[in-house]
């Protein structure tokens, strides 16, 4: 894998999501994987992310047989000259947080493989955390340079408003798990290196019950411009985790753009608690919406807060179409429609 000068990591910047993309990632649950007895619930949704995307840019799609999932994207109505498949073993389904994160280096770009441990030694991930690596030597992911890290870093820990801040929580990044040999100054001072960013923002409240990941931002707050952050907000006093979202809130109101000025903040509705199909559970948020070319796909969970959830996000996606999809089944394993997905720059994808 190539290496990294100072000069060129001097001369980097991550992408915020709205910028335009060449393409997103996916990749397909399968029987060898947590899916295995929700196959026929789980497909459907994802065959449906799929078309989504695929009416706006192209999809990469890792799978274990493509005939099978040809049949069901078919019948999904995505647009098949849009998706290239390609047969690739993986452990699970999380996208976001094994994929290569991709930054502009210079009048090029470089992805960055970190190191994915399964959310601090909690899952397998051997064969997740060869995917990206195996992916661009095959040509896949286009000629940029890879270079592999083995700072542990999952790409739903981070949000970046394209500007030089990035979004984050103290939970995940400092979990013993992950880089227990790191101070938050040492953290902080590698990923503002390696994204070319001035600062990290970090929250230290903020989590939902059955989450995995000890408190990804993209379950919780997220850019929707250099000066607005969207975020998950409890309002039942009577709920287990309206304490911890009211100190998460009183945070976000807390923090100044590099200008000095505050954030535009837009709360999002809170659905009723769900349980996964062992009764545990779920985490819900709307805040794990994909921002797309022309489009922001939103998850939705069969809830009365659907509807206002997708009307406040489309307020902050002036001309996106903004497409709600029922992502109920994704968050049985825990994660939602965000975690599935990794976009790449335009210019990157061959």
């Amino acid at each position: 894998m190539a290496s990294m000068s100072g000069a060129e990591m001097s001369r980097r910047r991550l992408p915020a999501e709205w910028e335009a993309q060449s393409g997103v990632m996916l990749a397909w649950p399968h029987a060898g994987s947590d899916w295995v007895d929700m196959l026929a619930k789980v497909e459907p949704c994802v065959a449906a992310i799929v078309a989504a995307i695929s009416r706006f840019e192209e999809v990469i799609l890792v799978v274990d047989d493509s005939e099978r999932v040809r049949l069901l994207l078919l019948a999904a109505g995505a647009e098949a000259e849009r998706v290239r498949m390609i047969e690739l073993p993986t452990n699970d389904t999380w996208v976001r947080d094994f994929g290569a994160i991709t930054v502009e280096e210079g009048a090029g770009f470089r992805l960055l493989d970190f190191n994915f441990n399964g959310w601090g030694l909690k899952f397998a991930a051997n064969l997740d955390n060869q995917a990206s690596a195996r992916l661009h030597a095959a040509g896949v992911l286009g000629s940029s340079p890879m270079t592999s890290l083995p700072l542990i870093l999952e790409g739903g820990s981070i949000d970046s408003d394209g500007a030089g801040t990035i979004l984050t929580t103290a939970d995940c990044l400092l979990s013993y798990n992950r880089n227990a040999h790191l101070s938050q100054a040492e953290i902080e001072q590698q990923l503002c290196g390696l994204f070319g960013a001035e600062r990290l923002l970090w929250l230290h409240h903020g989590h939902l019950a059955g989450d995995d990941t000890d408190s990804h931002i993209d379950i919780l707050a997220r850019f929707a411009a250099p000066d607005t952050i969207i975020h998950m907000h409890c309002d039942d006093p009577d709920d287990e985790h309206y304490a911890e979202f009211a100190a998460m809130q009183t945070e976000l109101q807390a923090l100044r753009q590099l200008s000095g000025e505050p954030y535009r903040l837009v709360a999002l509705p809170w659905p009723k608690p769900k349980l996964n199909s062992e009764g545990e559970p779920a985490a819900p948020s709307y805040a794990n919406f994909l921002i797309i070319n022309g489009a922001v796909l939103v998850p939705t969970y069969n809830d009365a807060a659907d509807a206002r959830a997708l009307n406040l996000i489309a307020t902050c996606f002036p001309g996106r179409e903004v497409i709600g999809i029922d992502s109920t089944v994704l968050i049985e394993q825990g994660g939602s429609l965000h975690c599935m997905t990794m976009q790449f720059p335009q210019g990157v994808l061959p």
